[in-house]
This record gives C-alpha cells, structure tokens and sequence, in this order.
C-alpha cells in the first residue's frame, strides 16, 4: 500500500471552492501552477470536475501529490472533445512545458529497424529514421546488435546484398561477401532477377514469421534440383536448409503464432524505476532494452503505489510508441485507460491487444522481463549511488560552499587537441546527474591563432562558450592543462565578472598516467595532489579523459577530410566539377582510390591518360 498523508492547506491566497464551481462536468486538461508562475504539473480527465476536486477534497493524498498540492496557487484547465484527445494535449503539453511534478520519458532516440529496399536488387540494412522511406521495415529492434545479429542471419540463409548502391552499381567482380557464401553476387549478374526476388520474398516470408514454410520450400528445392542432377545448385539449398534450421533451434522461445508483441515489465524503488521492454518479432525473441527514470517529488523512502506505476508505464507507452511501430499485442502489468487503448489503436491503424495476465509463453516472457528489470534496478541503484558519493566528495573538497542538490550540480571540462597545428579543436564535455551528458557535449573549431597556440585557443573556446552569458556559467569548469590554461580562463573570468573559485586546472602528470596529476586553482588556493585512488581523482581523471577522447576525435575528423579533398585538389587536370563528379561516382575518396582505370575512365571528363595519372598518384 502506498504511504498515505492528511489533506494539506493550500496557498492563503488560492481560493480551491471557487475554482472547483467553476470547473466544468466535461473532459480536458488542467494545468497547476505555484505561487511564482511555475508549472508543477499537467493531468488529464474526463471530468475535470471531478478529477481536480479530489486533490483538494481527499483526506488522504500520496506524499508525492500531497507536497505538490500544497504548492498549488493556480489552476487552468482547457477542455476537449473527448478523454482521448484530452490524452494527446496533455502528452503534447508535457514534452513541451517539462513540468517538475510529471513523469518525463526522455529518450528522443529514433529506433534501429531492419530495412529491405524495393531495388530491382534489394539490399538489406540497418537502418534509423522515419519508416515512412521508400521499403520494407522490420523493428522496431531493442539494440543495433540485434538489428546486425539478424542482418547476418539473412546473409547466410538467403545470400542477399549489403553494401551500398554506389558500391554495387560499380563493382567489376564478386566481393569478399560473396567469396565466404553470403551474398549471390547479383551486381556481376551470378544470378538472375528472378531467383533474386524469390530469394528476396522468402527473407521477407522469413521475418513475417513464415519460417516453417521457407523451410519447408528450400527443401523441395533440393529436392527438385537433386533429382535434374544440379547437385552443386541442390547442395546450396541444403547449407540454407541446414543455416536455417540452426537459426530456428537457437530460439528459446517460440511465439503461439505470427503476432508481434511488445512486453513490459517494471521495477521501482524510492523515486527511481526500471522499465523493461522485450519485443518479440515473427515469433523470435529479439532481445530487451532497459528505460530508467525518475518519479519526481517522490521521496527515497516513499513507496509507489498502482496509480504512480499506471502513470508511469502510460507515459512510457506515449513517449516510446511515438516514434516506435506499435505491436498487435502488448504484455504489460496494467490495464490502459481508455483513452491510451484509443490512441494505441488510432496510432497503429487497427486493434493493439493488451495482455495484462497472460499464459503460456507469453506468461514465460513477461516473467523473465520482470526478472530483468529487477536486476537491472539494482545494478542502476548500486551504480547511481557510487556515482553519487563520489560527486559528493568532489563537490565537497573543490566547491565546499555550493549548497545546491548534488543532482543539479553542473562540471564543463575543457581540452584543446591539434596536429602539429593544424586542424584545432576544442571540446566541451559535460557532466552533471552523476553521469556524462553526451547530448550537451560540444566541439568548437578554432581559427584566426597562431598554429599551435594551445593557449589562444582555450582563450577563444572559453569566450565563445561563456563571454556575455553568465547564464551558462557551470559549477565547476576543469581546464586540462596547467598554469597557462588556468591564467587565460582567469583573466575571462576577472573580465566578465564571474567567480574565480569555480576554475580548477587538470595538470597532467608524466605520461597522462591517472594517480599523477596536479589541481591547480584561479582563485589563490594552493595547488593539489590527491591520492592515486582517490575517489574524486578518478571522477576528475574520467572526465578530463572524456574531453580528451572528444576533441581528438573532431581533430581528426576534421584533419582527414581537409586532407582528402586536397588529394584530388593536387592533382594536374582534376578541377572543381570533375572533383565532384568523381566523388559522386564513387561515393567519396575511398571509392575514388578504390577504382580501376577503366572505371576511373569512365567518369564524364576524364579521359584514358587522365585516369591513368589519377589511378597512379592516389597510390603514392
């Protein structure tokens, strides 16, 4: 049972009777504001009567509505024509506002499906982005190693293209692929349309859940080819039997028919919760992926009651199934509102079942998810609350008067990387709720300096990042480098105005080895060595790290691109558009290097002599 607490006063100044006479007896969204404008949260009903009168006429209230009403100082509401629509405003108005006391499902990832082009040849791949692109989709899946997992099932059972169509349109001979038995050559003609679009539709047979009846069709192959005596064409459909087969028994599950599901299972503690989803596919259990997140305004020691889980596992489904192709059947702990089962459907074109105590198989899967997502909870909350105390300590030992929540507490580490001057990047990486924030992350070229100049360019970084903006000012910003590092965003910080205690210098010490380095401070305190397995040295070690990994990367990116276009640049006779059309050709440099002479030749304005020069000097 979840922990109840007594009805609590509202705001002097907030009048609740009046603003419940006033409500009307009809569906829609109300939205709850403090006393400053600030929005604490955002429901739906379908009687907004009813549903807002309870916040303030219940005697018992869980802690988590409870410590929100008792901020309440205004209430809006809109209505709508129906519960349903009512449901999608409310989602809209969620992502859009963040108020602090909803469940916000953060993950605007777009999801890793299987794609089979509709090509003469057909390719199959990996593939993000909208399904609404030109082909068949297979997915969503629950990790790009189950997308690649499957990719090389269809390579050795149905010997179908991958690479690409400029790489396929150009090819002269077989590939590697072809070589070790898993793809029919189709773009040097080993194979005819034909035999290519049947091998094509059976992979299609094969991911719908038709497997009994691929199998059963590539044995009266081999059959048929072993009795006209093609006993080499006969043995390849007996490897792809045998492949096939292998795949089916490595199964552990079987679905009781074609369906797709989609199961959920949920684990919560305190004011964190796992969410475990397993999508099964044509009857293949193609793995799980697990969604952390946090219930706002609820206490560690708080229990969660159903109510809080239905409005978790609803805003779940909302955020997820946005992006995400819906199943014909969802296993899931609760049963969805009406209006969620209205948008599921309405999102999925026909009727989603929603299994909430399933048999079977299906009972089988949604235990084993249920198992995954309590251990995967315990692992989250052991590993959340090191990462935990070790913020804690640092904050503790570099910023001893921050007194804000040491979730909110924000560092930026700076680190500047060049080749032998040339190519300079600096990168901004960001940490903050106790983990990296790859998404803040950001690279900065940097130009107009000195090549080399280390500390022209983390003067430039640092000034483009902050000058003008105290707003964006983090906690803590760690500069890898020394004195001269720590001097530059010294004398920004004097200039602007900002405080010197929050910059701490990384000196590196021999060899970037972790355990050896130095903390020097902007603002007078006595340089630092810590321990070597002090806990606030590796945090500081893991980020500085994290900074360096970036901006050597976006070196070299950057490095390598400006070099490849000059290769073609140096070369006598390759001008502007004959640069492009050898690049659109070929795909890039790589195929351009990759190409023979008579393929070079081929290119519109290049001639024989000119290919010849050009085949000759990329090999140099």
């Amino acid at each position: 049972m979840e922990k109840q607490q007594d009805l609590p006063a509202p705001p002097p100044s907030f009048d609740a009777a009046a603003l419940i006479a006033s409500l009307p007896q009809r569906p829609g969204v109300y939205r709850m504001f403090d006393r400053d404008g600030g929005l604490l949260y955002v429901g739906k009903a379908g009687n907004l009567k009813r549903r807002v009168s309870s916040y303030f006429h219940q005697r018992q209230l869980s802690p988590r509505i409870a410590h929100m009403v008792a901020k309440v100082s205004a209430v809006e509401f809109s209505i709508t024509a129906s519960e349903t629509e009512a449901l999608l405003l409310e989602n809209n108005l969620i992502k859009q506002l963040k108020p602090r006391y909803n469940i916000l499902f953060r993950d605007d990832k777009t999801y890793p499906y299987l794609r089979v082009s509709k090509d003469r040849f057909a390719r199959i791949s990996y593939y993000r982005g909208s399904t609404e692109a030109k082909g068949h989709f297979f997915g969503p899946f629950p990790s790009a190693w189950a997308v690649k997992e499957s990719l090389q099932i269809l390579q050795k059972v149905f010997h179908l293209r991958t690479c690409d169509d400029t790489v396929f349109a150009n090819r002269t001979r077989p590939c590697l692929e072809h070589q070790i038995g898993r793809c029919s050559a189709p773009c040097v003609g080993l194979i005819s349309d034909i035999e290519y679009r049947e091998d094509v539709d059976r992979a299609l047979r094969f991911l719908q859940g038709d497997s009994k009846q691929v199998l059963d069709e590539l044995e009266t192959l081999m059959f048929k080819h072993s009795a006209d005596m093609a006993f080499e064409k006969a043995a390849i459909f007996r490897n792809r039997m045998s492949a096939l087969a292998k795949v089916l028994q490595q199964q552990s599950m079987e679905s009781e028919g074609d369906h797709d599901v989609d199961v959920m299972a949920c684990a919560q503690q305190g004011g964190r919760a796992c969410l475990v989803l397993a999508s099964i596919r044509g009857g293949r259990h193609l793995g799980d992926r697990s969604f952390f997140l946090t219930l706002p305004g609820q206490n560690e020691t708080d229990p969660w009651g159903d109510e809080v889980q239905a409005e978790l596992l609803e805003r779940f489904v909302l955020g997820y199934y946005e992006s995400a192709r819906l199943p014909a059947v969802i296993v899931a702990s609760f049963a969805p509102s009406d209006s969620l089962r209205d948008w599921c459907d309405m999102q999925a074109g026909y009727n989603v079942q929603w299994l909430k105590s399933p048999q079977g198989v299906r009972r089988q899967w949604h235990q084993q998810a249920q198992a995954n997502a309590d251990i995967g909870l315990k692992q989250h909350l052991l590993q959340r609350s090191s990462a935990q105390d070790r913020t804690e300590a640092l904050i503790a030992l570099l910023a001893p008067h921050n007194e804000m929540d040491p979730n909110d507490f924000r560092i930026e580490c700076f680190d500047i990387s060049h080749s032998a001057g040339e190519a300079t990047q600096a990168s901004c990486v960001v940490y903050k709720q106790h983990a990296m924030q790859a998404k803040l992350y950001r690279r900065y070229n940097i130009e107009n300096i000195t090549a080399g100049d280390d500390y022209a360019a983390m003067a430039q970084v640092l000034e483009r990042r902050y000058a003008g903006n105290p707003q964006a000012l983090p906690d803590l910003v760690l500069i890898d480098g020394g004195k001269g590092q720590v001097a530059v965003a010294s004398r920004l910080f004097t200039a602007q105005g900002f405080p010197l205690e929050r910059i701490v210098g990384v000196a590196k010490g021999e060899g970037r080895k972790v355990g050896l380095e130095t903390l020097l401070f902007a603002d007078g305190r006595a340089a630092l060595e810590l321990a070597p397995d002090s806990a606030v040295l590796m945090l500081i070690a893991q980020i500085r790290d994290e900074a360096h990994r970036v901006a050597v990367s976006g070196m070299r990116a950057k490095r390598d691109k400006a070099r490849q276009q000059s290769r073609l640049d140096e070369i006598e006779g390759i001008g502007p558009r004959r640069k492009q059309r050898l690049l659109t050709r070929f795909g890039g440099l790589r195929g351009v290097m990759a190409a023979s002479i008579d393929e070079l030749a081929q290119v519109e304005g290049v001639s024989k002599r000119l290919a010849e020069t050009l085949y000759q000097q990329l090999r140099t």
